[in-house]
């Protein structure tokens, strides 16, 4: 596909290049997703929710985040967020606790049993990964979709769109 030249960038509408890399990227993108998730819940029984949820808490100092924390790095609002911990709470996997210094906030804490599910879950969910996605590409192809992914991430920062 040719790069647009100033002219056509001005365009309104997308061309059909456009609209077709575009329709390929959401579908295809979608579909992986899909995939890679329905891989996650046969393997570990988790959601790909419950592992950005425990993934970030993995990562974290002493496997805590506040709430409102926590919702930025999963990227849901904190309604979403509320309910998706309640069911995780009942499951054993996370605990919320108040903060000492703050009456209105809660620390969201990863449990022994949310922790031994993340740990389980990760290798299945890493080479479900593997499969779906990085053997379908060269290392050349890895390499140009990495570069316009950060393309699109700074034209997002620029612009300040997304």
């Amino acid at each position: 596909m040719a790069i647009p030249d100033a002219r056509d960038r001005r365009r309104r509408s997308p061309t059909h290049d456009e609209l077709r890399t575009w329709r390929s990227f959401i579908e295809t993108s979608e579909r992986v997703k899909r995939v890679v998730a329905d891989r996650l819940q046969q393997d570990s029984g988790l959601s790909t929710g419950d592992y950005a949820v425990l993934l970030a808490l993995s990562e974290a100092p002493q496997r805590r985040l506040r709430s409102s924390f926590l919702a930025t790095e999963v990227g849901w609002e904190r309604s979403r967020l509320s309910h998706h911990l309640g069911r995780m709470e009942r499951r054993g996997l996370v605990q919320r606790e108040p903060v000492a210094s703050d009456s209105r906030g809660a620390e969201v804490v990863l449990t022994e049993e949310g922790a031994r599910l993340f740990r389980a879950g990760s290798a299945p969910h890493l080479r479900a990964v593997r499969a779906v996605f990085a053997e379908a590409l060269s290392a050349e192809q890895l390499a140009a979709l990495e570069d316009a992914m950060r393309s699109l991430d700074a034209h997002l920062r620029r612009e300040d769109i997304g």
